[in-house]
């Protein structure tokens, strides 16, 4: 998994409340478990104007001119700013993988679906949420500078807009530690990888039946 320390981009705001799952990535691309390929299909039902699936070429699609992401500069956010309840409907891990593959590291928002929040963390994808005010007075910067950037320090859990105002946000530090260091829940077995080799090898001396080719 990618580390998370300090990350510069543009903000893309997406105004609206409750954005579930299946808008993040429609039930159609589900069937692709790679975790990669899923960043043209993100929002595939808001960004296209005709149906498509995993094997149409998004370059043959019409895209929604009205959407944000279609429009420049928001084409190269890597920083989404929403409303309340992000994530929620299905437990679904690829809205996080479609995130992460169209290039977004972080997600700002009031509040999140639970489940939606927990997968962010195993998958390098910054779930930060903000007070309703602080959310409001974002979406006033992003709407008074097109184009607005941002920079989020995970370290010091601040944002800091490029008109130098400051947003403070508390993320768990069990999972800011693993977020800083870039480990998933694999990456967190591996580190013990040595311990249980040597389990194996005491269960293969202790119990050798376990392990008969049957």
């Amino acid at each position: 998994m990618q580390a998370f320390t300090i990350h510069e981009g543009l903000v893309a705001p997406l105004d609206r409340s409750n954005v579930d799952t299946d808008a993040i990535i429609p039930k159609q691309f589900l069937k692709s478990i790679r975790r990669t390929g899923f960043g043209p299909h993100l929002f595939d039902d808001w960004r296209y104007l005709d149906q498509g699936g995993l094997e149409t070429d998004v370059a043959s699609r019409r895209e929604n001119p009205d959407f944000v992401l279609n429009r420049e500069p928001y084409r190269q956010a890597s920083i989404l700013l929403a409303r309340e309840n992000f994530g929620c409907g299905s437990s679904r891990e690829h809205a996080v993988w479609a995130l992460e593959d169209f290039g977004m590291r972080c997600v700002i928002a009031p509040s999140f679906a639970d489940i939606f929040y927990n997968n962010c963390f195993k998958n390098g994808v910054l779930p930060i949420a903000l007070e309703e005010e602080k959310v409001d007075a974002l979406f006033s910067e992003a709407e008074a500078d097109i184009g607005m950037t941002a920079r989020v320090d995970l370290y010091e859990q601040k944002i800091v807009t490029a008109a130098g105002h400051e947003y403070a946000f508390d993320v768990d530090a069990y999972r800011r530690k693993n977020m800083l260091s870039g480990l998933d829940d694999i990456g967190l077995t591996l580190q013990h990888a040595d311990e249980i080799r040597a389990f194996e090898a005491r269960r293969a001396q202790e119990k050798p039946w376990l392990f008969r080719d049957l």
